[in-house]
């Protein structure tokens, strides 16, 4: 009887622990009329806060629009509490100042809210996702 409950109580222990769920921020490329901004600003702040680590678990979901829409969803619970805030803050300041160099009159937009979660279950949910492999990265 002690066997069967160990045995119970160490499966339980391996199941609530492989569940945990994992979060992700959402940035979105939006076009207004030549296309969508590029991601490069975005991914070298993403390089330079990595490292050589590569911790950060990217995903972008493609064919959004006709003109190229698509967003891009970074997961961050690999991150600390502390480090987790300054990497969205970062984040903000990255597409904050490609928001304000763009020709407001041709060039898309990058939207971002840092008070948007995305949970792993509606990320399953979507069509389009693909891993944003190392390659991009570079």
């Amino acid at each position: 009887m002690k066997k069967l409950f160990l045995t119970i109580a160490v499966f339980s222990c391996v199941f609530f622990f492989a569940q945990k769920s994992q979060n992700y921020v959402e940035i979105s490329y939006n076009s207004i009329c030549c296309g969508t901004p590029s991601s490069t600003p975005v991914m070298n702040y993403i390089n330079s806060f990595q490292g050589k680590k590569n911790t950060l678990e990217i995903y972008r979901q493609s064919r959004l629009g006709r003109e190229g829409e698509y967003k891009l969803f970074i997961g961050i619970d690999a991150l600390s509490k502390s480090k987790k805030a300054k990497f969205i803050k970062g984040l903000e300041a990255a597409i904050n100042s490609q928001n304000k160099s763009r020709n407001e009159s041709s060039d898309g937009i990058v939207n971002f809210d840092s008070q948007k979660i995305v949970s792993k279950e509606k990320l399953s949910t979507l069509n389009n996702l693909t891993i944003y492999k190392k390659e991009n990265l570079k």
